[in-house]
Parts: C-alpha cells; sequence; structure tokens
C-alpha cells in the first residue's frame, strides 16, 4: 500500500471530530509530499532541529505540530511557525513558550501532558500538579499562549484493558478540566490520545486527535 492509499484508508475510519496528525519524524521530505499530495495538511515531528528543516523545504500551508518532549532553551526555533506544541509538562517550559510568542507577536497553542503510562521513562503532570498550573498567578498573567487541552501516551503494552483504564483516565482529566471557567489562556477543546497500535481504542474513549506514523509511513 502507498502512503496515499494508508492515509485514506486510515482517514476513511476516522469520526469527523477526530484531526488525524501525520507523524513524519526520521522519514525523508519525499515521504511528507507524498502525504501532502494526498490532502495531509497536519505533521507532527518530535525534534525541533528535524522539523525546522522540514519546514523550511515544504509548502508553507502544512500545519506543523511539535510531539516530542521540548527542551526550553529549543523553543525559539519553531515558535515563528508552530502551529500546536503537543507535550508542555511545566510551568517553566509555558513561561519560556509565552516569552518566545512575545518576542515573535505570536499566540501558540500548547496541549498538556498528562502522564497516564505505568512506564516511568514518559513525560507528563499528575493531576495535582495540572491544577497548581492552571489556578497559579503566573499561568494567569501569560499573554500569548492558549492551553486548548491535554495528551497523553498510554503503557506500550499488548493489554488493551489497562490500555482502555489509562484513557479513560486521562478522558476524565480532560472533562473535569473542561468544566473550568474558560479564560483567555485556557480553552479546552482537544483531547490527543491515540497512536498507530491503539488509536481506534482511544477514539472509544473519547480522543479528538490521534497521532498516526507507522500506519501511514511505514515502520521505521
Amino acid at each position: 500500500m502507498s502512503i496515499a492509499n494508508n492515509l485514506q484508508s486510515i482517514k476513511s475510519q476516522l469520526p469527523t471530530n477526530v484531526t488525524l496528525v501525520a507523524v513524519s519524524k526520521t522519514k525523508p521530505v519525499s515521504d511528507l509530499m507524498e502525504a501532502y499530495n494526498a490532502g495531509q495538511r497536519i505533521f507532527g515531528e518530535n525534534k525541533i532541529q528535524e522539523m525546522t528543516e522540514k519546514h523550511q523545504q515544504m509548502p508553507k500551508d502544512i500545519y506543523w505540530h511539535m510531539i516530542g518532549h521540548v527542551q526550553s532553551n529549543k523553543v525559539k526555533y519553531m515558535i515563528p511557525y508552530v502551529k500546536l506544541i503537543h507535550g508542555v509538562d511545566s510551568l517553566k517550559l509555558l513561561k519560556e513558550i509565552n516569552r518566545q510568542a512575545v518576542r515573535w507577536r505570536k499566540n501558540v497553542d500548547c496541549l498538556l501532558q498528562i502522564h497516564i503510562a505505568e512506564e516511568e521513562t514518559k513525560f507528563g503532570l499528575d493531576e495535582n500538579e495540572l491544577s497548581d498550573i492552571i489556578n497559579s498567578d503566573e499561568f494567569k498573567s501569560f499573554q500569548n499562549i492558549k492551553v486548548i487541552g491535554l495528551m497523553g501516551m498510554a503503557t506500550f503494552t499488548d493489554n488493551q484493558h489497562q490500555i482502555k483504564r489509562e484513557f479513560e483516565h486521562l478522558k476524565s482529566i480532560f472533562d473535569k478540566l473542561s468544566k473550568q471557567p474558560t479564560t483567555q489562556n485556557l480553552q479546552p477543546t482537544t483531547l490527543s490520545m491515540g497512536m498507530s497500535g491503539d488509536y481506534q481504542l482511544a477514539i472509544e474513549c473519547g480522543s479528538t486527535m490521534v497521532r498516526i506514523g507507522s500506519s501511514i509511513f511505514g515502520i521505521r
């Protein structure tokens, strides 16, 4: 199956309220252009340098999503063009994103990353840390960022019951967040969870954005 056929097959299975992020990390520009020519406009990368190089070479109507762990000192390189930053896991990082967004006179959308997996290696906030951030005076003072939702990654396991439990946990946190009064900085509408191996289960559990790589571009 070609990249275009893979894309068509996946999109035909997605509900209209679910956004597809084509995870293109490590893939050559020629592969991304095949997806682009098949109509895909949202691409997810996990390294800022690689994403920036691709942005420079590719059409400018692409929405670039930063889906990997972000180091504060690299933020400045992507702010001019990035559409959505998925893995925001600290107030310090939000502060730097806001600082660079002010510098570029831009408003930047972010997702706060929640730790739902059993693996210690995955980044993210717990529910108390999330609450501390969004209720802090510092967060409320940021002028150029908007938290539009949450993201999370389930444990890498074949145990579907465990994955479902983790997705449902994230959805419950998202639902509580959605009941908060919306502000300039907090307008939660997006729940990003689900990848190639578990996106259908994630959608069943309430995901509105899925990050799919190998099912589109093939195994890395």
